[in-house]
């Protein structure tokens, strides 16, 4: 397509949200009008399919939910007047409460004020406030947020070193919504034992974010927590970054989160005209289904140009690959869907895989976000009339170009500034685009069968080491892999038994192997 085609396509395909100064470019996808026609009766289904959602039809049979992210945003849309009015009091409860943290009304026993924050969680209590606390926290917020969002001990270890000294005017939050996950649960039990060590105590300094009558909440509310905000069972971890799980840490770190929810509503409203040419959502949602041929051939690459958002490739992975990836349809058909997401940050990436994505193996689209503010301020001259930014806005239309005559196809997201608003339309835009493009490849876009798969095999490893470690611990000679297997009733488990018992050998925990690590049929195995 020649220069002056391509203007007309980008001209043709280019949207803009004037609220917002918002704009979508999807002119470097090729798809032709044959396409865009045939999609038309699928859109008209997903369109259809994401207004039930909204109006509180049961999206999520797996667990008889609603999905109502949608209403955090704007409570006037919620099913009934009760989930209205407790979203309304979460969001001023929250408010009020951060306040009361910021001028010392609510303060740590041993200190005038809390100066940290440990927010506790994993998947998307943790990945969204990640990414927010990165976009748009203030260079010095009243007080640093630090993430347990792993069961690693060496992390945790890490955090709690950089937290020395200051653990008595640290506030700790923990987030889940059962109470129960397991990465979570071993963070908090870590966190209190750092807290015993220093002879503080800690339920005045803690806080719940987790569901009603949940076994988190009861622990709370039994050892007399400072706090605790609700995660309702109609939000997902994934699309939770708008309820109490994203706005409390960001309105403790001093973000507007009434401009984050009105963006978001904003990009709400735009996302739901049933017009794919007029919804950025929509079109978002056909160039994925372009792009893979409705069956996730190619990845999302997503290059944000703009340190700060970093992570926001990191919160879409989850996003979409949670949401999109899954073995069957709603028919129960195995259909094998999902769209693979990855991404670091440009211009880093011109000096990282850049190369292949224009020379290698085509196995993917791109989705470039640009910025059009450099900075807060005026920026000096690097060569005579050119800038920094000038030179990342220069990098970023270069790639894209480059990328596009080798037959790369490209989406480009520009927003004004990285500010509250703007990433709330950001999480809102993509919000939506999930869900249109699961319904248009007639998947549930809200359940997660395969990451509670991953769960139930973790609790039974752990149950075959404690049946291990007893074994062990009866039997005073040394045994062999295979007697041992035997004698925990698990000869066909040898291979996680070794696994298990190398593991617990590395940390001098319980037992001590002796003989060949490389040849595990010599391996011998003893209690300490």
């Amino acid at each position: 397509m020649d220069a002056a085609a391509l203007w007309q396509r980008y001209q043709e395909w280019l949207y803009y949200h004037e609220g917002l100064d918002f704009y979508l470019d999807v002119s470097r996808m090729r798809f032709d009008s044959e396409f865009v026609e045939a999609m038309q009766p699928r859109f008209e289904k997903a369109f259809q399919e994401m207004e039930a959602l909204e109006g509180g039809a049961i999206a999520n049979p797996d667990e008889n939910r609603m999905v109502g992210h949608y209403w955090l945003r704007d409570p006037d849309l919620a099913p009934t007047p009760e989930i209205k009015q407790q979203i309304v009091q979460t969001l001023e409860q929250i408010e009020a409460f951060a306040q009361k943290i910021h001028s010392g009304e609510i303060h740590p026993p041993n200190a005038p004020k809390f100066t940290d924050i440990v927010s506790i969680g994993i998947g998307g209590s943790a990945l969204g406030p990640q990414f927010v606390a990165q976009a748009i926290a203030p260079d010095f917020p009243p007080l640093a947020i630090h993430f347990i969002d792993n069961t690693d001990p060496a992390g945790i270890d890490r955090i709690l070193s950089q937290l020395k000294g200051r653990l008595n005017s640290t506030l700790v939050l923990v987030i889940s919504k059962s109470g129960g996950t397991p990465e979570p649960r071993n963070g908090m039990v870590e966190v209190q034992k750092a807290f015993a060590e220093q002879n503080l105590n800690f339920s005045p300094q803690a806080v719940a974010i987790t569901g009603e009558s949940s076994k988190l909440d009861r622990q709370a509310n039994s050892e007399g927590w400072l706090a605790t905000f609700p995660m309702e069972d109609w939000v997902g971890g994934r699309t939770s970054e708008l309820s109490a799980v994203g706005l409390l840490p960001a309105a403790l770190q001093g973000i507007d989160i009434r401009a984050m929810l009105a963006g978001a509503k904003e990009m709400d409203t735009a996302t739901r005209l049933p017009n794919v040419r007029k919804n950025p959502a929509a079109l978002l949602a056909m160039s994925w289904y372009f792009a893979g041929n409705g069956k996730g051939e190619k990845d999302m690459v997503v290059l944000p140009y703009k340190d700060s958002l970093l992570l926001f490739s990191r919160y879409l992975q989850q996003l979409v690959m949670e949401s999109l990836g899954k073995e069957k349809d709603l028919d129960g058909n195995i259909v094998y869907q999902g769209i693979a997401v990855y991404g670091n940050k440009g211009s880093t990436d011109q000096h990282a895989y850049v190369q292949q994505l224009r020379e290698g193996v085509p196995n993917f689209f791109l989705t470039f976000i640009e910025v059009l503010e450099d900075r807060q301020g005026d920026s000096p001259f690097v060569e005579p009339e050119v800038t920094s930014g000038d030179y990342l806005s220069g990098l970023l239309q270069g790639t894209r170009q480059a990328l596009y005559e080798n037959q790369r196809d490209s989406v480009t997201v520009t927003i004004p500034q990285v500010n509250p608003r703007m990433v709330g339309a950001l999480i809102a835009l993509y919000d939506r685009a999930v869900g249109l493009y699961g319904f248009l490849v007639n998947i549930n876009a809200y359940h997660q069968p395969g990451v509670e798969a991953g769960k139930k095999a973790a609790a039974a490893i752990l149950d075959l080491q404690r049946r291990v470690l007893q074994a062990v611990q009866e039997e005073g000679a040394p045994l062999s892999l295979t007697e041992l297997a035997h004698k925990a009733g698990a000869s066909d488990q040898i291979e996680a038994i070794y696994k298990i018992l190398r593991h617990l050998d590395a940390n001098q925990r319980s037992v001590v192997l002796k003989g060949n690590l490389g040849e595990p049929s010599s391996l011998r195995v003893s209690a300490i």
